[in-house]
């Protein structure tokens, strides 16, 4: 995996839709690609993906471009997927089950080894070919598995005390849905906040915005 603390976040945040657009053009049986088309296809400039690109060498050819397949697999060495986190999931009400039935872990570099949940009536039903536990198995659970990564799709209220147990229990990075802002209390965790409320908000703002301007 390419490790450099003077990557910013906004690059970080740009290496997933790249990796996902030259994905996309391997199934279009596209080989090769310049920056120039690559950024008319991703509406991001030519400079800045060759700025993106740089920063972990680069990896085009003068008069050339870019070779997709071998940039697809440069990019996925620089996320880690190959590494494949092993991940767990708190929660499994609606938004839980979706997650564990409609995303593909191992193709996103990780593999879900768990699902927890605190309701005793599905305890022991499987989602994904794999049983939901009981929340109290949690703490043996990790202990002998050491998962790196855990999925919150529980509510605000529960969350803080489970991510501090699962911090306790050496957890270091959270996908989290529950709302609950973890780096206010854990300034030293990775986390990845999803708040599909305040994307809805933006679309909202957005197409209301468009309105205004029309009238």
């Amino acid at each position: 995996m390419y490790k450099s603390n003077n990557i910013s976040n906004s690059v970080i945040r740009r290496l997933p839709r790249y990796y996902r657009f030259l994905g996309q053009l391997l199934k279009q049986n596209v080989t090769k690609i310049s920056s120039r088309e690559l950024s008319e296809r991703m509406r991001v400039t030519a400079s800045q993906i060759r700025q993106d690109l740089n920063c972990f060498g680069g990896f085009g050819q003068q008069g050339y471009g870019y070779n997709v397949e071998a940039l697809r697999d440069e990019i996925a060495k620089i996320i880690g997927i190959d590494k494949q986190l092993k991940a767990i999931l708190i929660g499994a009400g609606n938004l839980g089950r979706a997650i564990t039935m409609h995303l593909d872990f191992e193709k996103n570099g990780c593999k879900l080894i768990g699902i927890f949940d605190n309701n005793l009536a599905i305890e022991n039903l499987q989602i994904a070919n794999l049983p939901i536990s009981h929340i109290n198995n949690l703490k043996n659970f990790c202990l002998k598995e050491k998962p790196d990564i855990a999925i919150l799709c529980i509510p605000r209220d529960s969350a803080k005390e489970i991510v501090q147990n699962l911090i306790d229990l050496n957890v270091k990075a959270f996908w989290n849905f529950s709302h609950y802002d973890i780096n206010l209390e854990f300034d030293d965790i990775i986390v990845e906040n999803v708040h599909l409320s305040d994307s809805l908000l933006t679309l909202a703002y957005n197409v209301n915005n468009q309105i205004d301007r029309q009238d």
